[in-house]
């Protein structure tokens, strides 16, 4: 009732190809160097530079060459790049914890307390001026 494949199959294993395979660590370490490079470009925005020093630092650290660093502004709210900012970290550390990364996961952490300390206190100013605003 029906003819016989000839041809292979697109689900042939392809460990015969002649493209480069790379490892399951060497993904995770492009994985990561992508998140901490966004995380950059964001922190860079916010005018933080002890704190884009350290994760510039952890970028050349995983590809092996210091990343190109200049703040492209957005136009974005402050709180709305801390908000940007803490899920840049978020995901930096879940890849920096499958690859066993402690040193990109502590980093990764501290950002993300950081950036949700600064909406924090952003969110207190807020509630602070409306108060004001309602005295009068």
């Amino acid at each position: 009732m029906y003819e016989p494949i000839r041809s292979t199959s697109v689900h042939t294993l392809a460990d015969d190809a002649d493209f480069p395979h790379r490892s399951r660590e060497e993904e995770l370490d492009i994985q990561l160097a992508g998140h901490l490079a966004a995380l950059l470009a964001v922190t860079d925005e916010l005018g933080l530079a002890p704190a884009g020093d350290r994760i510039a630092g952890q970028v050349a650290r995983l590809r092996g060459a210091p990343p190109a660093r200049h703040a492209a502004l957005t136009d974005a709210s402050p709180a709305d790049l801390h908000r940007r900012a803490h899920a840049l970290a978020g995901r930096a550390l879940v890849v920096a914890a499958s690859r066993a990364d402690t040193t990109a996961a502590i980093l990764s952490a501290e950002r993300m307390d950081a950036h949700t300390a600064a909406l924090a206190a952003s969110a207190d100013a807020h509630a602070s001026a409306e108060r004001l605003v309602g005295a009068h």
